[in-house]
């Protein structure tokens, strides 16, 4: 393999390249200087500081940027959640508001149902007394006024139980029954009026019956003529 030449020129820049390494001697001097260390500023005291002053506080270690940030975002989501609560407490009472007045006319309505309802019932009772004495007074006046027919005669019933049956006759080829009611001669056909209501209900020969609406009767036994 051929020697390479080197220049000067071309060494120089391989060693600036290289850098500052001890381990390559530089015998020519060519080496760039290191730049000279800054000196360090030295902060003097402030004799006219404050007494007040982050290094007294026991916060040494602390990192106060991220505390603050947190704190602020604590009281903002407090404050938003307050007027949250005030906005929907606003909205509510104003959503309750026609509810409670709706509430209290169905109170008032459901008080004067109430009353009349009272009213009402007591009116119910007293017609129920009234109806109860009413029916008292009829079962009384019921067995009196039966008693009172009883004892009271029907109409022409005493001069009916003066008559005399005389049997029956045929007339036009109608059987017809005979009486007497001791002035004249009576002659009946069936189902007619003898004296008022009492009607012939029966007629045979042996003898007669006269009939009222009322539900009494008479019967009369066949007898000769005098």
């Amino acid at each position: 393999m051929p020697p390479r030449q080197i220049s000067p020129q071309s060494f120089d820049d391989i060693l600036s390249d290289l850098g500052d390494d001890p381990a390559i001697p530089d015998p020519h001097g060519i080496r760039k200087p290191s730049a000279a260390p800054r000196p360090q500023q030295e902060f003097t005291k402030n004799p006219k500081s404050t007494a007040f002053s982050l290094e007294n506080l026991p916060l040494n270690n602390v990192k106060i940027g991220p505390f603050f940030l947190y704190a602020w975002a604590f009281l903002a989501l407090s404050a938003g959640l307050f007027l949250i609560l005030e906005s929907n407490k606003s909205s509510s009472a104003a959503q309750l508001e026609p509810l409670q007045i709706q509430l209290s006319s169905l109170q008032k309505q459901f008080d004067l149902a109430k009353i009349e309802w009272e009213h009402d019932l007591e009116s119910l009772y007293e017609e129920i007394d009234i109806l109860e004495v009413s029916i008292h007074l009829l079962e009384v006046k019921a067995p009196l006024s039966s008693a009172q027919n009883k004892t009271l005669p029907t109409p022409h019933e005493a001069d009916l139980r003066r008559w005399r049956y005389l049997g029956l006759i045929r007339v036009k080829g109608i059987e017809q029954a005979f009486f007497h009611n001791g002035k004249a001669s009576v002659m009946l056909a069936k189902d007619g009026l003898a004296l008022g209501d009492w009607r012939l209900s029966q007629a045979q020969k042996e003898g007669a019956i006269l009939t009222h609406p009322k539900g009494k009767s008479i019967t009369f036994q066949s007898s000769k003529p005098e």
